[in-house]
Order: C-alpha cells, then structure tokens, then sequence
C-alpha cells in the first residue's frame, strides 16, 4: 500500500470552560507504517508552518507503558484493535480515503485542558488516598521467598499492576465509571502479604476518593476490560466489592 490521503474531523477546545467542536484537517502522504500520534505529529507540523495553533494532545513514552496517550478514535478508545494505547496503533488500521473522528476521553471527572488532552488527576487523587504501601521496601529487606505466595495469587496480582492508569476504562464506560482503575490499584496489593497491614483502611479510602471525584458507578457491561489495553479482568471488580464488603462489616 502507497501513502494514504485522510480526512481528521478532531474536537478543538481552547479550554475548559469554552465550547469546542469538530474541525476537519486534511492529511496527505500518510505512510502506513506510521503511529497514530506520528500522523499527528505531521498534521501538527503541517498547521504550525501556515501559522496555526498546533493540535494539544498527551503522549509521553509512545511505548504502551506510560498510559499518557488518550485518544477516542471513532468511537473506541485507543482507537481500533485491541490490547493496544493510542501510541501503538499503527496507520495501516486505515484505508485510503478515511474519515477519522478524533476526540478526548469523555467524562466530568476528565475535564478537557485543550483539545484532545484531559485532566486525569483524578486518578492521582484516588491512588493518593490508599495506593500505597507501609512495609519497608527499600533496604533491609527479609528475602523475598521467605513468605511464599501461591502462584495463582502472584499472577493475578502482577496482572493488576499492569494498569498503567491511562483512563480507557472511564471513557469507553456509558456512566464514566473508574472501577477497572479503582479495583486494578486495590487488586494488586490484596492478593500480597505486603497489602495486608491496610487492606481495610485502603479500600475504603480509595473507593469513597472515587465517589467524592465524580465518577460513575458500575453497571457491569464489560465494555471497560474489553478496551483496557492491557486487558485487565472484571474479576478484579468482583475481589474489589468483596474487599469494600468486608472492610465495611468490619471497620478497624
């Protein structure tokens, strides 16, 4: 396949609190094996040598590790394939001669700061509240198979960390929920012995964070894990509920 020539129709806001809308932009030469964001890298180029203001848009590592990249792509989030951020989807997704709709995440705890990039320290406010631990790990350490941990529990823990807290899960989401986010930061700690010594405290902290942030509430459709770039289970969800159950029969 040759260079492809492409229609952008991509949401343009000043800022948060003004009206934005649908502009649409012409791209030409666009080679298949280019990033999405490398193809808007170029349309970028393109406007800023006429004189006109650059499109705004996250990105950091273009590496699928940093969760920065945060594009709705004709209606999915990261765009088409799956297990896959905005960074590692490639042009050759398209055909010649597409229309491509490009917008920010969507959700009123995602306020948008200019164009397509959002404001996600929501997520730092949820994680701040109890995504964390207070077992010393940086020194004298007891050796690591000195407190064995079923395989199984080790998987699924290692599977949660993954989040790389990029937000697909509230975009795509019809409530704008975080529970894949919330569930996946307290997953990860709750099958480790090193969770433990607040297990309690840190999922209800987390959770009414959650709540206090404006998100959504779950409705267990599923479109969350199906988006999730790194393809983080619903079953986190459901240790999630058990945890905030438990901790709530039994507060400390």
């Amino acid at each position: 396949m040759g260079n492809m020539k492409l229609t952008l129709k991509i949401w343009r806001q000043n800022g948060p609190n003004d009206q934005g809308k649908m502009v649409s932009y012409p791209v030409n030469n666009v080679s298949e094996d280019m990033s999405f964001l490398e193809m808007l890298d170029v349309l970028n180029d393109d406007l800023v040598r006429k004189g006109e203001d650059p499109i705004a848009f996250d990105h950091d590592c273009r590496e699928g590790i940093c969760g920065s990249c945060s594009l709705f792509i004709n209606g999915e989030a990261h765009g088409p394939g799956r297990l896959i951020t905005t960074c590692q989807l490639h042009m050759r997704k398209f055909k010649d001669g597409d229309t491509i709709h490009v917008e920010p995440w969507r959700a009123e705890a995602f306020p948008v700061i200019k164009d397509l990039a959002v404001n996600r320290s929501a997520f730092d406010r949820i994680q701040a509240a109890g995504g964390f631990v207070t077992v010393n790990t940086s020194g004298n350490l007891v050796d690591g198979n000195a407190v064995p941990i079923p395989k199984d529990d080790a998987d699924k823990a290692f599977d949660a960390a993954t989040c790389i807290g990029c937000g697909a899960c509230v975009a795509t989401c019809v409530n704008s929920s975080a529970m894949l986010f919330v569930a996946a930061k307290v997953s990860q700690f709750a099958l480790l012995p090193q969770g433990k010594p607040e297990a309690k405290r840190r999922v209800l902290a987390m959770v009414e964070q959650m709540d206090k942030e404006g998100f959504g509430n779950c409705s267990n459709t599923g479109a969350c894990e199906v988006e999730c770039p790194k393809g983080i289970s619903l079953e986190h969800i459901a240790r999630m509920n058990r945890e905030y159950l438990a901790a709530s029969v039994t507060k400390e």
